[in-house]
């Protein structure tokens, strides 16, 4: 073969290589899409880069590949892509324990609770059962249960079972002795409920903690499954951000320690929860920041909650005269602890639901912030407003962080509790958002469902799934879709000072982004409970895809 002829047959072979060996300047371009960015306008597009876990470029799919060369083409189909969700209230760590616990949501009644027990006990031989889940409200009866059943079941065992919100509890006689608790008594912001001087096993508020004090402490393999599980059902629903509130700062390191080992790929805030320990280490520590994990705030805890009339109200519960609930601490307590906060430049973050007790925390809140500010001290959930006390919200700057699943779980007997007047100043999500202009959205799951599309069902359309109530339960406090969809996603991210790094789809923020099966913002209510996630990224990677 001659010299020629030779070179002339290599030559497809050398322009293979060189095709292979493409300049590539970008890891991914997502086209072919209905982009929600959530920028200020809420400008959508059709098209972004992703290099290095950010976004570099949005914009037209044939402007953007002429400069750029990407690794990997997603192709949407067409679908709509929005940022990744931000669930701005939740108890990530506590919803991955109770995966193997005993699961009681949902269940009809005392006897129903009892058969999941049961079940569970079954396939758990040893140690204590620990369920939670139960709602007497969904019950035909509507009351308290009585612990009766269980010690016979279980004279021995141990046995908790916290309610839906976990601010009540039933405990057999065995964890009860073990917790050495007796009738007749006393303990500050809780209860011990007795009946004819017989403990009933029924725990409120902080007397539940004297029986889950007494629970053994998992060991760190469990805590790491837990916060795996969680986060594998997490990204299955587009959230690529939770808002842990109330956790304990050795879990920071354990958090730290799975991020660090690319296990635990999702972004965390974390509040600590309110106490010594915690507070002693963030103040000599100082925030603790990284891409994926930011400590700068406490979790304090008002009151209880409207189920199990554990919430602090100006007047009497309608349904059970002569009782207005409780502070769960003394109201120096608050204004301690909001003083301390304040000094050091920390995020206050207060949960209270009765409108006592947001009356309490809103004055609190506004002395020690004293007027307009940037502090982005909390109150979470905000559940039960007086109309006198919203313009606290506005005058000092104090940001509502909501859940608007509960609006639609409790609409069906929280007038009982409130009366239809006082009603009216509860689950007022719109007249919140008008204080500051904005208002980042959760779930408080376990309590509610992990799905943050059932939030932005529940904002917007004000029913449960089954459609009801038809005209919507009080929808003049309802969200529009575009306030909804930056409730979960840039307003989250701004009431964790995060709104520069995440939270829309703009150049200079992580690529976390979530493609759905259906627009959220097009489709009919009816429908927006059943629209799936098909792919979610965090970072550019994509951690999620629908089988």
């Amino acid at each position: 073969m001659n010299r020629k002829l030779a070179l002339l047959l290599l030559l497809p072979l050398g322009m293979a290589c060189k095709q292979q060996k493409k300049d590539y300047n970008a890891d991914m371009l997502v086209k072919n899409a209905t982009v929600y960015t959530v920028d200020s306008v809420f400008t959508t597009t059709e098209a972004f880069v992703v290099n290095a876990g950010k976004i570099v470029a949005v914009g037209k799919a044939d402007s953007l590949e002429k400069i750029y060369l990407a690794r990997e083409v997603v192709d949407a189909g067409g679908k709509a892509v929005y940022p990744g969700f931000i669930d701005a209230h939740t108890h990530f760590y506590r919803y991955g324990m109770s995966l193997n616990e005993v699961h009681l949501e949902g269940t009809k009644s005392w006897d129903e609770v009892l058969d999941s027990v049961q079940t569970y006990a079954g396939r758990n031989a040893d140690g204590w059962i620990i369920g939670r889940g139960w709602d007497q409200n969904d019950w035909q009866l509507k009351q308290f249960p009585n612990k009766a059943k269980l010690d016979s079941l279980y004279p021995v065992r141990p046995v908790v079972l916290s309610r839906v919100d976990g601010h009540a509890a039933i405990a057999n006689q065995a964890a009860l002795n073990i917790a050495g608790i007796k009738p007749g008594q006393k303990i500050d912001g809780g209860t011990v409920e007795t009946v004819d001087n017989k403990l009933t096993g029924i725990l409120i508020d902080n007397a539940v903690a004297l029986v889950t004090r007494k629970i053994p402490d998992p060991v760190e393999a469990q805590v790491q499954a837990a916060l795996l599980d969680a986060q594998r059902n997490c990204f299955a629903v587009g959230l690529t951000t939770v808002d842990d509130c109330g956790l304990d700062y050795p879990m920071v390191n354990v958090i730290a320690e799975l991020q660090h080992k690319k296990a635990l790929k999702m972004r965390m805030y974390v509040m600590l929860s309110d106490n010594e320990a915690n507070i002693n280490y963030l103040f000599k520590r100082g925030v603790y920041k990284t891409p994926a994990l930011n400590v700068r705030s406490f979790k304090v805890y008002a009151d209880g909650a409207l189920g199990s009339r554990g919430a602090c109200l100006l007047h009497d519960y309608s349904d059970r005269k002569g009782w207005k609930g409780f502070l769960l601490s003394n109201q120096k307590h608050f204004e301690d602890v909001a003083g301390r906060i304040a000094a050091k430049g920390f995020q206050m973050c207060t949960h209270a639901i009765g409108d006592s007790a947001n009356r309490t925390i809103l004055k609190i809140y506004a002395g020690a912030l004293k007027g307009k500010n940037d502090r982005r001290w909390r109150v979470e959930h905000a559940q039960v407003i007086d109309p006198d006390d919203f313009k606290y919200f506005a005058e000092n700057n104090i940001v509502p962080s909501v859940q608007p699943t509960h609006a639609t779980s409790d609409m069906g007997w929280a007038g009982e509790r409130l009366g239809q007047q006082r009603l009216k100043g509860a689950y007022a999500y719109k007249q919140l958002l008008q204080q500051n202009g904005w208002i980042p959205l959760g779930t408080d799951f376990p309590v509610e469902n992990i799905n943050p599309l059932l939030t932005f069902y529940s904002a917007t359309e004000r029913k449960d799934l089954k459609g009801l109530p038809a005209q919507g339960f009080q929808k003049e406090n309802a969200l529009n879709r575009i306030e909804a969809l930056r409730g979960m996603t840039i307003w989250a991210a701004k009431s964790n000072f995060e709104e520069t790094e995440k939270g829309s789809i703009e150049v200079g923020k992580y690529a976390d982004f979530v493609i759905l099966d259906k627009d959220i913002m097009k489709a009919k209510g009816p429908d927006l409970p059943n629209i799936k996630v098909l792919k979610t990224y965090v970072n550019g990677e994509k951690v999620y895809e629908k089988k």
